[in-house]
């Protein structure tokens, strides 16, 4: 399916052509990899809905965890070049994500959230990720998130 209306995944696609003409294997392969997840993400469900910027860098988020998981079990067998493998890829990815947040970064936006919501015990925990989640965007992993949250509850 196509999509025009994502200009992040018409950008996709044109460097995944200047990649095709460079022969830049591990960029191609990245590339061919997010552009078949977006279209599964199209057209999953009972309706098939075009995936708006925000909806590809999902996509692209996940992929790129997957990149770590797959990276990390690689060099835990001892497939030291599968693992430089997929790191490759995850660079490529990287660099359609937004910048992630420093960790003094989250702790402020965590500490300000909290504050501003009121959130102080452990029974707040639901709501208070909710709302640092939508701060955050995406720019810090969910671990790490929840983490910080939980060590500011009581």
């Amino acid at each position: 399916m196509a999509n025009e209306t994502s200009p992040l995944l018409a950008s996709i696609r044109e460097d995944l052509k200047v990649a095709m003409k460079a022969r830049d294997a591990v960029k191609l392969r990245t590339l061919r990899s997010v552009i078949s997840a977006v279209q599964e993400a199209e057209t999953a469900g009972t309706a098939a809905v075009a995936l708006d910027d925000d909806g590809v860098l999902k996509v692209i988020a996940a992929q790129a965890k997957r990149r770590v998981e797959a990276a990390e079990a690689f060099e835990a067998g001892g497939r030291v070049e599968a693992a430089n493998g997929e790191r490759d890829e995850l660079v490529v990815l990287e660099s359609y994500l937004p910048a992630g947040l420093s960790e003094a970064e989250l702790i402020a936006i965590v500490e300000a959230t909290l504050a501003a919501e009121g959130f102080t015990t452990k029974a707040d925990m639901g709501q208070a990720m909710k709302r640092v989640n939508a701060e955050v965007a995406g720019r810090a992993d969910g671990r790490t998130v929840a983490d910080l949250v939980k060590s500011r509850l009581v």
